[in-house]
């Protein structure tokens, strides 16, 4: 439910909209001043009740603070930041395998077959058969080329049908 009244801050005077959670008891607004004037205020009404009136005097009291103090080692105290560890581990330094180079059945390189092709293209493949390796990405190229070729009813031309020509 949205409040659309708007109120008279108390210590500014200006008209601003209450925060619709507080509706039923803000009386001021969100400037600096008047939040601070606020706390002020609250201190003053909590300073007048009874019970609270010397609440920080007295022997009583100050046994009571003894005792929170030391159930409460160290709070006062600044703590440290809760990061001093980097938040990546070290890598650790893995040495290059020497793997040989596999010939493969067609010899048309990748970059041969793909060179008008942009580099959607190769991230694609890649994707589709969850290897990043270039002898991969080829043979699944090879393989959609004569795929696409069969669907479209095109045929690879032999270095002897275009010389004929």
């Amino acid at each position: 439910m949205k409040c659309s009244a708007q109120r008279k801050c108390q210590h500014c005077s200006e008209f601003y909209l209450p925060d619709r959670r507080n509706v039923h008891h803000q009386r001021y607004c969100a400037k600096a001043a008047c939040r601070k004037q606020s706390k002020a205020e609250s201190q003053r009404r909590w300073l007048k009740r009874p019970d609270n009136q010397n609440y920080f005097s007295g022997s009583q009291n100050s046994q009571r603070v003894k005792e929170w103090r030391k159930s409460h080692p160290g709070y006062w105290r600044k703590k440290k930041s809760a990061c001093e560890e980097p938040l990546q581990d070290l890598c650790t330094t893995q040495e290059a395998q020497n793997q040989g180079v596999t010939k493969t059945e067609a010899a048309d390189a990748l970059q041969e077959v793909l060179l008008m092709q942009p580099a959607v293209m190769v991230g694609l493949i890649s994707m589709m058969t969850g290897s990043a390796l270039q002898e991969d990405i080829a043979v699944t190229t090879r393989a959609l080329l004569r795929k696409g070729r069969d669907i479209l009813g095109m045929r690879l031309w032999t270095h002897n049908e275009v010389s004929s020509r």
